[in-house]
């Protein structure tokens, strides 16, 4: 088992930065892709940004198209902390943002065995 701990969540202004935190503990070997999606009212759960380790200490990186070049994932502590740097922040960003994590990684949600609770970002406008 994987636990996934969210924090960073908040309410900012548009144009104002954020980063959410993922704590993760337990068989984090199992954790060799981690994720962010996201959740707005009324909509469905949707991919944000994703990172695979590929190998010697590297990780790939994968960002849907409406967070490209404004968000930013990285590793931190080897497999055990992922964050999410967000910059230029829009209303439409508003969402309940979750950590996942898999073997295998991708962007869609049924390849995530273990996900957070997660954190809420509210951007007014």
């Amino acid at each position: 088992q994987v636990q996934l701990v969210e924090s960073g969540g908040g309410l900012v202004q548009a144009g104002d930065s954020l980063r959410l935190s993922c704590a993760a503990s337990g068989r984090t070997f199992s954790s060799n892709a981690m994720a962010w999606f996201r959740q707005a009212p009324g909509k469905e759960r949707e991919f944000v940004a994703d990172t695979t380790w590929v190998g010697r200490n590297s990780y790939s990186a994968h960002y849907a198209d409406s967070v490209k070049g404004r968000f930013t994932i990285f590793r931190a502590n080897g497999k055990n902390a992922l964050n999410l740097q967000m910059n230029s922040l829009k209303p439409e960003d508003t969402a309940v943002y979750y950590c996942a994590a898999s073997v295998g990684g991708g962007s869609a949600s049924s390849r995530y065995d273990y996900w957070g609770q997660g954190t809420q970002v509210t951007v007014s406008s």
